[in-house]
């Protein structure tokens, strides 16, 4: 098993993100990997998928934060929203979340912000992240 670290929700991008968001949809690590490029999750119908750095860099694996064919259908699943706010700055010009969150993230797109809400209202403000994940 990997070392974990902790990072703020609202500061999540890239693999870290998808990490994040697969746990709070209720993925599990695969027990049996030892090593690798990356991580192996298995989402609660029992599909195994990858969540690596090189993955969400190339598209493939999986990766909501930047993949609409991932991450939208999880915006409607959760009754979700995200707003594009011009007078924001250039790196957060989205706010986003599930239905019910009391609190939204703000993101450079839509998708990292709506995954940041989610993973803020699904495990709170802080969130264990493999370290391998990390850039």
């Amino acid at each position: 098993m990997t070392d974990l670290i902790e990072v703020r929700a609202a500061n999540l991008l890239g693999a870290p993100l998808d990490w994040a968001v697969a746990m709070a949809e209720g993925y599990k690590r695969d027990p049996e990997q030892l090593t690798g490029d990356g991580v192996t999750v298995i989402s609660p119908k029992g599909t195994f998928t990858s969540v690596s750095i090189h993955g969400a860099a190339n598209g493939f694996g999986f990766r909501p934060s930047t993949n609409w064919d991932q991450g939208g259908p999880l915006i409607d699943k959760h009754n979700g929203s995200v707003q594009h706010n011009q007078s924001f700055i250039t790196s957060a010009c989205y706010s986003g979340g599930p239905a019910g969150a009391g609190v939204w993230c703000y993101g450079p797109t839509a998708l990292v912000a709506f995954c940041r809400g989610f993973v803020h209202y699904k495990l709170g403000d802080t969130v264990q992240v493999p370290k391998e994940l990390m850039p």
